[in-house]
């Protein structure tokens, strides 16, 4: 089971391009812009939701996960599966995961969520400096 955090839902910011797409304001071409590569992440790392297409209405929207992270290496950048989601979060410190929906037929793509998986990272011990050398005692020969 993973554990999401720092989730952000773009629901709303969805539901905004739509409604300007719709009134015509927004051209179609301008939200089915999905490249041939997300097109290809689809294909192979998506996964099917229930949601038809906002856009042409003519098949279901496949969500596609990509993760980003400093300590990821090559990996960062790359659509995941579900899967290989949970052995990422169960080896790795932090990284973020955002959720892009696709239509493969006319290429509508909006990133729909984002959120954090991945060990949090043990916090910084502060580094223990060495003694101060103490200044020698000033005592007088009278004492």
């Amino acid at each position: 089971m993973r554990i999401q955090r720092q989730v952000v839902d773009y629901a709303l910011q969805r539901k905004s391009l739509l409604a300007e797409v719709y009134s015509g304001r927004t051209g179609v071409t301008e939200v089915c812009d999905a490249s041939p590569y997300l097109l290809r992440a689809a294909k192979f790392h998506g996964k099917g939701s229930d949601v038809v297409c906002p856009i042409c209405r003519k098949e279901q929207l496949t969500l596609v996960s990509w993760v980003f992270g400093d300590k990821l290496g090559p990996v960062s950048g790359s659509a995941r599966t579900a899967e290989e989601l949970v052995r990422l979060a169960a080896t790795q410190e932090e990284f973020s995961v955002h959720v892009v929906e696709v239509c493969r037929t006319c290429s509508w793509n909006h990133l729909v969520q984002s959120y954090v998986l991945g060990n949090v990272p043990a916090p910084k011990r502060p580094r223990r400096s060495s003694p101060r050398p103490r200044p020698p005692s000033r005592r007088t020969a009278s004492e």
